[in-house]
């Protein structure tokens, strides 16, 4: 699969980001570090997680194949955790989400910025990833008065100089994105934001002078909105979007893993 080196920074990615947020809908364990498996051998180099994600499943399914290809890369968040924790068993994970639907307690997330809160979520996400450093760790989904304190801001310095975390940044909408470029908080170092063809959020960014680094959300947005394309043309569509930085795409079936590179060998100019 193509690969790039995401603007502004030196990290080398794969054009498409393999994104875990529905992996825990793939099946059972097996099934779900299969469809991992296939997304690395079949070219992607980068996945993005996080803590929420299958209630700290997402990063427990990688750690294998992260183990398997030390080369990979990833992607984890801090601010947004499970309700129940990272480390419950997949049982329970199971009863959480379908509970959630008649009772949104159980699994309402549970927010906080504190850097006491950040330095146990970091250490946590390397333990379940089995890596020593994370490639890019970005505020989910963060609030600018909760982070842009210099208490926080130093905590990231720290952790990337003692070479925990390589690159930092913010992973958001951008309703909440604007109030961080107009003060150019050091903490949009790397921007990963939802992007739609009809919305068009990313252009925030070519305001502000910045380029778009990881966008999100092309097919999932223009089937809601009524588009009947299938997944490649918008695929293609996405990287006209986004021609220079990575797109995030994601999947809960292996056999559709193909997909992503035959898109790429295709003229998207």
């Amino acid at each position: 699969m193509q690969k790039i080196t995401l603007p502004g920074t030196g990290l080398k990615l794969s054009k498409f980001i393999f994104g875990t947020a529905s992996l825990f809908n793939c099946g059972g364990v097996t099934r779900r570090r299969a469809l991992l498996e296939a997304a690395a051998e079949r070219g992607f180099s980068h996945f993005d997680t996080a803590p929420y994600y299958g209630f700290g499943m997402a990063e427990r399914d990688l750690a294998a194949v992260l183990r398997a290809h030390p080369e990979l890369t990833v992607t984890t968040k801090v601010g947004i955790y499970s309700p129940g924790g990272e480390q419950q068993p997949g049982w329970s994970i199971f009863a959480r989400k379908a509970g959630g639907k008649l009772f949104p307690a159980l699994s309402r997330p549970a927010i906080d910025f504190s850097v006491a809160r950040a330095q146990k979520s970091l250490e946590g996400s390397l333990r379940r990833l089995g890596r020593e450093t994370i490639d890019l760790y970005t505020l989910h989904e963060p609030v600018l008065d909760l982070v842009q304190t210099e208490e926080f801001q130093s905590w990231l310095e720290a952790r990337r100089a003692a070479g925990q975390i390589r690159w930092f940044g913010l992973a958001l909408t951008a309703d909440r994105l604007e109030a961080f470029l107009k003060i150019g908080s050091p903490l949009a170092e790397v921007v990963q934001m939802a992007d739609t063809f009809d919305m068009r959020e990313a252009d925030l960014l070519v305001r502000y002078g910045r380029p778009m680094q990881i966008t999100y959300g092309y097919v999932s947005a223009a089937w809601r909105a009524g588009e009947t394309a299938c997944v490649p043309e918008l695929l293609r569509r996405a990287l006209q979007r986004n021609p220079h930085g990575a797109v995030i795409v994601s999947t809960t079936r292996p056999e559709r893993v193909n997909q992503y590179q035959e898109v790429l060998k295709a003229p998207h100019d």
